[in-house]
C-alpha cells in the first residue's frame, strides 16, 4: 500500500524498497469546470481560485541540481527537451488539457543512471502562457504526485497537494535527492508567482 505523504514530510525510497532502480513519477491535476460552493465558499482541493477553468496547459518540469544548483540545460527536462543528456530522467509527453483521470504526465527516472554529480531531482509545473490567460493554480484541483516501482508499477508513494494556491502560476511538487548512498523524496508542495519554467530555474542559479 502506497505511504501518503503531508507537506514537508520526507521519506527514504529506496533504502526500504532494496532493489529498486527504475521509478515512475507520475502527477496529474484536473481544471476546475465550475464553481463548487460549500457553504457559501468555493470548494475543491485547492480552495478554488476561479471559474469555468478550461483550456489550462499545465506543464510538469524536472530540474536536476548539481550541489543544489543548476549547471546547464542539458539538466532540464520539460516538454522540449524529453530526455535528460544522461538518459537517465525521461519525460513521457506534454498533456495540453489535463483531462481525463489518473496521472496527466509521468516522468520515468533511472536511479542508477543519474550522474554522481547530481544530487536533487526538483519536480515542477507551471502554467503555460499563464500571464496572458490570466490563470493560476486556484483554478487546479485534485493535483498530485506519486512514485511508482517501474518493474512491477506498484505505487509506493503520493502527496496530494490540498492548500489553497490561488494566485500562485507554479508550483514545486516534490522533490528526490540523494541521503549518502541512498535516494529520499520529500514533499515540498510551495506555490510560487514565477510566470515560467525559465524563471523557476533562476532560483537555483
Amino acid at each position: 500500500m502506497a505511504i501518503i505523504l503531508q507537506k514537508g514530510q520526507k521519506i527514504d525510497l529506496t533504502k526500504g524498497h532494496p532493489g529498486l532502480e527504475k521509478i515512475i513519477v507520475g502527477l496529474g491535476w484536473d481544471p476546475i469546470q465550475s464553481q463548487k460552493k460549500a457553504g457559501g465558499l468555493l470548494g475543491g482541493l485547492f480552495g478554488g481560485g476561479g471559474s469555468g477553468a478550461t483550456n489550462m496547459d499545465i506543464d510538469a518540469s524536472v530540474i536536476m541540481l548539481q550541489d543544489d544548483k543548476f549547471a546547464s540545460n542539458d539538466n532540464l527536462v520539460y516538454f522540449g527537451n524529453l530526455k535528460s543528456k544522461c538518459g537517465s530522467v525521461t519525460h513521457t509527453g506534454d498533456n495540453i488539457t489535463g483531462e481525463g483521470d489518473g496521472d496527466d504526465e509521468q516522468v520515468i527516472v533511472d536511479l542508477k543512471k543519474v550522474p554522481a554529480n547530481v544530487n536533487k531531482l526538483v519536480f515542477v509545473v507551471n502554467i503555460y502562457d499563464c500571464v496572458k490567460r490570466k490563470q493560476d493554480f486556484g483554478q487546479v484541483e485534485n493535483a498530485f504526485i506519486r512514485v511508482m516501482n517501474s518493474a512491477n508499477n506498484e505505487e509506493l508513494l503520493k502527496f496530494n497537494l490540498s492548500e489553497n494556491y490561488a494566485g500562485s502560476t507554479s508550483l514545486t511538487v516534490g522533490e528526490i535527492y540523494r541521503h549518502g548512498s541512498e535516494w529520499k523524496f520529500g514533499a515540498v508542495g510551495s506555490g510560487s508567482s514565477d510566470a515560467g519554467l525559465g524563471e523557476m530555474v533562476k532560483r537555483y542559479s
